[in-house]
């Protein structure tokens, strides 16, 4: 299974291309693809949305779903949804403590 990440050319925020049709901040959102015509649907929005400066750095990355939660399978990846490894008070996972 694949989604599409990027970063958000205004701010450098990490985004996931999500369910809805737009870019989300939280990769729980993200729209999953399991076969290669979904991969190319995502990889064509990714390349529109690069070309109209919205996101850059734009990339179909491999996941799993493990208990109904996304999970990425490279590491790079679970640090981008999640934030900084150094400070648990920034980032995604300080917002997701300070919603809780």
């Amino acid at each position: 299974m694949k989604i599409l990440t990027a970063n958000r050319l205004t701010d450098g925020e990490a985004v996931w291309f999500g369910k809805d049709g737009v870019w989300v901040e939280t990769i729980e959102a993200s729209d999953i693809v399991g076969d290669k015509d979904g991969e190319a649907r995502l990889e064509a929005i990714g390349k529109a949305a690069s070309d109209n400066n919205e996101v850059v750095d734009v990339n179909l990355i491999d996941v799993d779903v493990v208990d109904g939660v996304i999970v990425p399978q490279r590491l790079r990846e679970k640090i981008r949804a999640a934030g900084p490894t150094n400070r648990l008070d920034l980032g995604k996972q300080a917002r997701t403590e300070a919603a809780a």
